[in-house]
């Protein structure tokens, strides 16, 4: 279970946001993963309106993770635009992730048709620029 729903939900939501557009995929996405935490359409609602600010993932496998839900939410729509990969690069800097481990991780997923990365590449990346 994710140790602060509502940053996550947030940080998703800033992610959405940073094109300047919100399409329904993008909500969907974000409403299915407030639902799986047990966060109320009320709250959700409240966290467009006024997103909590990022709180620090101490733990690497959080980071890794937390990491790669702002990827899926920013691919969720199936178009990425610079100002999104932009906000990835400067979130994962808040977390202690280098920007070229987000290119590594984007090319990865532009290379798959099911544009995801398996977790066993996820981490050989992290392994490569981590270890």
């Amino acid at each position: 279970m994710e140790r602060n729903p509502k940053s996550l939900l947030s940080d998703l939501i800033n992610m959405v946001m940073a094109d300047g557009k919100i399409k329904p995929s993008e909500i969907d996405f974000i409403q299915k993963l407030a639902r799986r935490m047990e966060i109320s359409d009320k709250e959700l609602v409240d966290l467009f309106e006024n997103p909590q600010p990022s709180r620090p993932v101490f733990n690497e496998v959080e980071r890794i993770t937390h990491f790669y839900k702002l990827i899926l939410m920013m691919n969720v729509d199936n178009e990425t635009h610079e100002p999104e990969i932009v906000a990835l690069k400067n979130f994962g800097l808040r977390m202690g992730i280098r920007p070229i481990v987000a290119d590594q991780i984007l090319k990865k997923m532009d290379e798959s048709e099911e544009k995801m990365v398996p977790a066993e590449e996820l981490l050989k990346i992290f392994k490569i620029y981590y270890n």
